[in-house]
């Protein structure tokens, strides 16, 4: 009977902390660029901005959480001399 306490004790824990974890990778995470002085929210429009920029470099993809500091400050300074407005055009038919 202890044991079963321990392992329903165990897996309810379990069963609590899981949706915290799953959460915490899905929230956008914000870089600060120190050249600039300001922050980069990284969503699914920085994803899209960071992908084209890797095609410009002809690099393969690789997380930007995993990037070296230098790589990030070269991407910073490309997606500044290129905005939202140049790099997703909307065209209205």
């Amino acid at each position: 009977m202890r044991r079963f306490l321990i392992l329903s004790g165990f897996l309810l824990g379990a069963a609590l902390i899981a949706p915290l974890a799953v959460n915490a990778d899905d929230h956008d995470r914000r870089y600060y660029d120190r050249d600039h002085r300001d922050y980069h929210e990284w969503n699914s429009r920085e994803d899209r901005a960071y992908r084209v920029y890797l095609g410009e470099q002809h690099r393969s993809y690789r997380e930007f959480s995993r990037e070296t500091r230098y790589r990030r400050a070269h991407y910073f300074r490309w997606r500044h001399r290129h905005p939202d407005s140049t790099l997703f055009r909307v065209e209205v038919r």
